[in-house]
């Protein structure tokens, strides 16, 4: 269920997108998967993190990750933004599997919606914020290029949670992208 939050009250909603991919050539899938967020319909993108480098999380007999986050400000709902980014991820030839052995699995591209403004929705499917956000550098480290005053609800600011996990082995790859401020 979701709460009321600062999107309920204006025209779209701040959202951040967490990107991730390690197979194929990763930086090119993820500047690509910024270009595909800033064209999706009512949405604009705000900023793209930097890229940056990180040992795989869950499973780690795979190659490394190549991670970022976009910050969008959308008039999409959270469950149409989802299906959006699923399609993205298809685009990118991104096959889901249900085979739960197969979680956090080496990937074509990842998209996760990390926060829609201060909502906190807990439906089949949609989990926001994204139940993990708070454990991983790799996204929260990103995150905060993008949105230095996120907070995330329910725990708070991003910025005070980063001191909280490690962060040895997530790697800056590039000063950012040229990819932000797209209109809507």
């Amino acid at each position: 269920m979701s709460a009321p939050s600062d999107c309920d009250r204006s025209p779209g909603c701040e959202a951040a997108i967490g990107l991730g991919a390690n197979l194929g050539d990763p930086v090119a899938t993820l500047r690509s998967a910024f270009d595909a967020l800033a064209a999706l319909p009512g949405t604009r993108l705000l900023a793209a993190s930097p890229l940056y480098r990180s040992a795989a999380w869950g499973r780690q007999d795979q190659p490394p990750f190549v991670n970022a986050v976009a910050r969008l400000h959308t008039r999409l709902e959270p469950d149409v933004l989802l299906e959006a980014l699923l399609r993205i991820e298809a685009g990118h030839g991104r096959v889901r599997a249900d085979d739960p052995a197969l979680r956090w699995g080496p990937r074509l591209l990842d998209l996760d919606l990390l926060l829609y403004g201060a909502r906190r929705i807990d439906t089949p499917g949609l989990r926001v914020p994204h139940p993990h956000l708070h454990e991983r550098a790799f996204a929260l480290r990103p995150l905060l290029d993008v949105w230095p005053d996120a907070a995330i609800p329910g725990l708070g600011p991003a910025r005070d949670l980063l001191p909280g996990v490690d962060e040895a082995g997530v790697v800056r790859l590039d000063d950012g992208d040229d990819r932000s401020d797209r209109r809507l």
